[in-house]
């Protein structure tokens, strides 16, 4: 178990590090409507990730108590999937775009709201959760509904722990990336290698 969870440890905070649309959003709140209101929406996004962990997990338990052979061809699509994320992160533009204008203060429940539907209703996330929980199952033939929460709620600890502090650094990660032309083709190529690395270790 423990030698499956430092590595999927280790590619969650990786993933949830690099630049997306969910940690911009929460870094475009701390800065425009204050620490409180940046981690209000990093909660309703985190929180989102217990609907798609649990459509992963009973979803890919039964195909796995069904198959081996299906088992094995999800995982082959989960490998091809972040294989396409990398190649789609190379032709991306390296510049992260991000503005606090026109950013309006909402009530924090509403906020909260506005982040757990931002996130569930996201096919992309449940597809991702499809290609990267899969490869770190440590016990494939037993409880894996119980396996996938754990991961489900590790990914989402350390997400509510990275958004968090994003949330309350947002004014110096801003300054910082301004002043820093080049971060952006940095985090990009961490990005890249990032998906790579966990396409490789779900193949071998």
């Amino acid at each position: 178990m423990v030698e499956q969870l430092i590595p999927f440890i280790t590619a969650s905070v990786m993933l949830t590090l690099s630049p997306g649309p969910d940690i911009i959003y929460v870094m475009v709140q701390g800065m425009a409507n204050g620490k409180k209101h940046g981690i209000v929406t990093a909660l309703g996004l985190a929180t989102g990730i217990i609907i798609h962990t649990s459509l992963v997990a009973f979803g890919v338990s039964a195909i796995i108590k069904s198959s081996e052979t299906l088992f094995f061809i999800i995982k082959l699509f989960g490998a091809a999937y972040l294989f396409y994320l990398a190649y789609q992160v190379y032709r991306s533009n390296p510049q992260i775009a991000y503005s606090s204008e026109g950013i309006k203060q909402k009530p924090l429940f509403r906020l909260f709201k506005q982040g757990f539907i931002m996130n569930v209703l996201n096919p992309k996330v449940t597809i991702f959760f499809l290609a990267f929980f899969p490869g770190f199952l440590w016990e494939p033939n037993g409880n894996t509904v119980l396996q996938f929460y754990i991961l489900g709620g590790v990914f989402m600890l350390q997400t509510i722990l990275i958004f968090g502090s994003v949330a309350l650094l947002a004014g110096k990660i801003s300054n910082y990336l301004n002043q820093h032309e080049r971060s952006g083709l940095v985090l990009k190529w961490l990005q890249i290698i990032v998906f790579v690395g966990i396409a490789v270790f779900i193949l071998f």
